[in-house]
């Protein structure tokens, strides 16, 4: 059985995540390392967060970026789809941060490195062992037919229900002040853009790192 490291919602908290990524210890070649979405707005340092996500593609070979509701709404906003969800939500600063980085002739305040990011998320991914996915599942769907906006966006019909999902859903989304441990559930967004922590959690030894 492998290992995997999944990180919970980070939010732009940049000085968090590295600090959590001094704590865990992950075999580059032979460990999964999972990020489980929502990894801008709301904190301060969304810009640094991305650029650093970026950058760990060069020293892991088994890496996952999931998708959040929140980079949903990023994309949105950069097609002109909807702005005001996304102003609501949070982005406005991760707007600043990228308009103070956007260097004279650069066509686009948002790099295209940041851009291909945030087209490669995917919207869950899933193991022998577990199902990893950014907000959660409805019961009696399969994985592959389940509502985009239910992976990204559900909470009370989920957090609440016991249904057996076939093997625990490891999500993020609804913050919770320690990690939320279910027979079917792992919540590992412990919110820490609001001054709580940030989470890690080792499977399939339930170990969790914490800043």
């Amino acid at each position: 059985m492998e290992t995997i490291f999944a990180v919970g919602d980070i939010h732009g908290c940049f000085d968090k995540l590295s600090l959590l990524m001094e704590k865990i210890r992950v075999d580059a070649e032979k460990d999964i390392l999972l990020f489980i979405g929502d990894y801008v707005d709301r904190g301060n340092k969304s810009f640094e967060v991305v650029e650093y996500l970026i950058a760990l593609k060069k020293q892991f070979k088994n890496l996952v970026f999931l998708k959040g509701n929140h980079e949903d709404m990023l994309e949105n906003y950069l097609s002109g789809h909807d702005r005001f969800t996304y102003l609501m939500n949070g982005g406005q600063l991760t707007l600043d941060g990228y308009l103070k980085r956007k260097r004279p002739g650069d066509p686009y305040p948002v790099p295209m490195d940041h851009i291909d990011f945030y087209k490669s998320l995917v919207l869950y991914y899933e193991t022998g062992e577990y199902i990893f996915v950014h907000a959660g599942i409805r019961k009696k769907i399969p994985l592959k037919e389940q509502d985009v906006f239910d992976l990204l966006w559900i909470r009370s019909e989920f957090i609440k229900s016991d249904y057996d999902f076939g093997k625990p859903v490891v999500f993020g989304h609804t913050p919770f002040s320690k990690p939320l441990i279910q027979p079917n559930k792992i919540g590992i967004d412990t919110g820490a853009v609001y001054g709580n922590k940030l989470t890690c959690v080792k499977l399939p030894d339930m170990e969790f790192f914490q800043v």
